[in-house]
């Protein structure tokens, strides 16, 4: 017998598993077999994974050329917000919170002060029609710590009031009603934008990407110095050239040395980033531009700090000086040999600096550059000259009519007629505008105590142009004197009968002497019979009278003293104070251009630098009467596009006698006005100033063109 648990019980035991191992691994069907074999994939689907495979090796053109293409389209994406300044909160590595950008409400309040925010939240509930009290008696009543602050939460100002938060004096000096000093009127911002139908956000001028400013100013970065945010000239150019520095894909950024102004609202919401610190942290900021252009003689100051912080930055640094007197050049005369190159607006400063640099013995790094300023696209726009905002709704003839629209609603609102004359100055309100000496033409010409001289002048001057290339005239009484090299007695017989004619025909000629320039004598010769029916229209319609428009109330270039003799020069003449009318400073010019009549430009001293508003004025189809001094000679040509009178007590005269002919001769007006917006058109429009300064940009950065 075998004991139980002996071999032939084990070998049984064995083959019973062996065969059941062999069954369940043959089965498929089995549990073990779906349990340990359930991630094994079919056959059918291994073939197409190794189907696309194959596919993928055999167009791998295909696939490198959308790999480049996404590529391509990360990086543009990555390079345009970069230049579009979306990296500016780690701009500056290392140092903490250097730049920032302009704070929308609270920061900008605070430096305009609480009488400034006082007066929007008046202005702003007049608006609404709503009753508010002082807002300085609910502050007094509130806690001192969160006065500020619930003061600066509530208020949300609009750019009509940002425009008159700083002034330098309110309309307690000049009231809004008329009396002894005059009327306030505008500024017709609100009328500007219904009658056009667009925004001043949507009227942003577009980036002519074909040009060469455009290519140069691509991704570079860019800093601009304004020596202060007022609404004049050369912040306002400035200005201008951060907005066109950005719309062609370039970086900028601004220092501001003097934030008191109605620009910081306008810098905030054209998108312009403003470096808080003037200082340490605009060194740094210059120091990583490509480029640094300040833009006025007062950033001396600035410059002299920024190159003993860093000496190599000169190379890198452009000066755009946009004064003309010798207080400016004694302030910047040490720096001005340690810059890379200067910029002037004129011929004539250009020469008057260069005669300083020569008496002073200062030797400049480079030969200066000429740069005018130009009329914008808003306002070429509203003028209705063809500039890049023009669509096929808004076309240039659309735009003429809205303008005429735009004037017929501006003067009504002024209160005034179609048988006014308004002319108009725009300027700060200093002795160097000479708007005392405009309010004493006025004078003279309110009391009808103006001779009749000027038209003669201007005859006299007209038949010596005339002839220049002919003849030579010796004196009056001797005028069929030739030149000696014409020798044929019949020209000579021809040009005497001319001159006899003149004589005889002297209404004739006062209109023909203005209506022709030097190169048109011939054309105006040809035109006297409509210059007959010019002069029966204007003997035979009513006298037109005249209306004097002044500004920039509460620019902060204005003088106090002189503001104050002015209104005291209208109290003591009742006469003037009828005709004076007052308005603000303000950005929307376009609706006091397309209202006025005549342009008046009335520089004192040397004269003015260029005229940024006398480019403007023009824009608009307006004669010039300008003094006959700096850049305003250069300009308006004399006869052509207005008139020009001396500087001084004498050019007083000569100005009214000036207006007093415009008013006699409105047909004169019109014509003048339509040659100097033709000039503008020539010269003075956005792609000529930037053209010129690509080339300044482009020595500066050794780019070649």
């Amino acid at each position: 017998m075998e004991e139980p648990g002996g071999n032939g019980d084990f070998r049984g035991n064995v083959l019973g598993l062996y065969s059941i191992l062999a069954l369940g691994r043959g089965s498929r069907k089995s549990p073990s077999f779906r349990r340990f074999h359930s991630g094994r994939t079919p056959l059918r689907d291994s073939r197409s994974g190794i189907n696309r495979l194959q596919w993928l090796r055999s167009q791998r053109v295909v696939f490198c050329l959308i790999l480049i293409a996404l590529w391509a389209y990360v990086g543009f994406h990555v390079q345009s917000r970069w230049a579009h300044g979306d990296h500016r909160k780690s701009d500056f590595v290392g140092y903490k919170s250097e730049v920032g950008s302009v704070k929308p409400q609270e920061e900008t309040a605070k430096s305009l002060g609480s009488e400034a925010v006082s007066s929007m939240v008046k202005e702003k509930a007049q608006g609404e029609g709503k009753k508010v009290s002082d807002p300085t008696e609910r502050l007094a009543k509130s806690s001192p710590r969160k006065r500020g602050r619930r003061m600066l939460r509530r208020v949300k100002p609009k750019p009509s009031v940002e425009e008159s938060a700083d002034s330098e004096f309110e309309d307690v000096v000049i009231p809004t009603k008329n009396n002894s000093f005059g009327l306030m009127v505008g500024p017709f911002g609100e009328t500007e934008n219904r009658i056009v139908g667009l925004s001043p956000q949507k009227r942003k001028g577009k980036c002519d990407r074909e040009g060469e400013f455009a290519g140069i100013v691509w991704t570079r970065s860019f800093v601009l110095v304004f020596h202060e945010l007022s609404m004049t000239g050369a912040p306002l150019s400035m200005m201008e050239l951060a907005t066109e520095i950005l719309s062609c894909g370039g970086n900028v950024k601004v220092v501001a040395l003097s934030k008191k102004g109605g620009l910081m609202w306008e810098l905030a919401r054209r998108g312009i980033e403003m470096i808080e610190d003037k200082a340490d942290l605009s060194f740094k900021a210059a120091m990583k531009a490509d480029l640094v252009i300040a833009g006025s003689a007062v950033s001396s100051s600035w410059i002299e700090q920024y190159l003993r912080r860093n000496p190599a930055g000169s190379s890198q640094l452009v000066w755009w000086i946009m004064e003309n007197r010798q207080e400016y050049f004694n302030r910047s005369k040490h720096m001005l040999s340690k810059v890379k190159t200067l910029i002037f607006l004129s011929d004539t400063q250009s020469k008057q600096w260069l005669s300083w640099c020569e008496d002073g013995r200062i030797e400049l790094k480079a030969q200066p550059m000429l740069v005018p300023l130009s009329v914008n696209d808003d306002l070429a726009f509203l003028a209705g000259i063809p500039c890049s905002l023009n669509t096929p709704v808004f076309t240039v003839k659309k735009m003429m009519e809205k303008r005429d629209l735009l004037r017929s609603e501006v003067r009504k609102k002024m209160g005034l007629s179609d048988n006014d004359m308004l002319v108009m100055s725009l300027s700060s309100i200093n002795p160097a505008k000479g708007q005392l000496l405009l309010f004493e033409a006025a004078r003279l010409v309110a009391e009808r105590n103006v001779s009749q001289r000027y038209p003669i002048m201007l005859e006299n001057e007209f038949s010596v142009v005339s002839l220049q290339n002919k003849t030579s005239i010796k004196n009056e009484k001797q005028a069929g004197a030739l030149h000696s090299n014409i020798s044929q007695p019949n020209k000579q017989i021809k040009n005497v009968q001319q001159l006899n004619s003149k004589k005889r025909n002297k209404k004739e000629y006062r209109v023909t002497n203005i209506l022709s320039s030097n190169s048109q004598t011939k054309a105006a010769k040809q035109d006297l019979p409509k210059t007959r029916s010019l002069l029966s229209e204007s003997s035979g319609s009513e006298e037109e009278s005249l209306k004097v428009l002044v500004g920039s109330v509460g620019s902060k270039s204005n003088k106090a003293p002189y503001v104050k003799a002015m209104l005291r020069f209208l109290s003591q003449n009742s006469k003037i104070s009828k005709l004076v009318l007052w308005t603000r400073a303000t950005t929307h010019v376009a609706s006091l251009y397309a209202a006025a009549d005549v342009y008046v430009i009335n520089a004192q001293g040397l004269g003015e630098t260029f005229g940024r508003v006398t480019i403007e004025a023009m824009a608009f189809g307006l004669p010039v009467l300008g003094t006959d001094a700096g850049g305003t000679r250069e300009i308006v040509k004399d006869k052509v596009t207005g008139l020009l009178h001396p500087v001084g007590h004498e050019g007083s005269k000569a100005l009214a006698q000036s207006i007093r002919y415009f008013i006699n001769n409105p047909s004169v007006r019109k014509k003048m006005g339509m040659h100097g917006r033709q000039r503008v058109q020539e010269a003075y429009l956005k792609q000529h100033t930037y053209g010129k300064l690509a080339k300044v940009i482009a020595k500066c950065l050794k780019v070649r063109q």
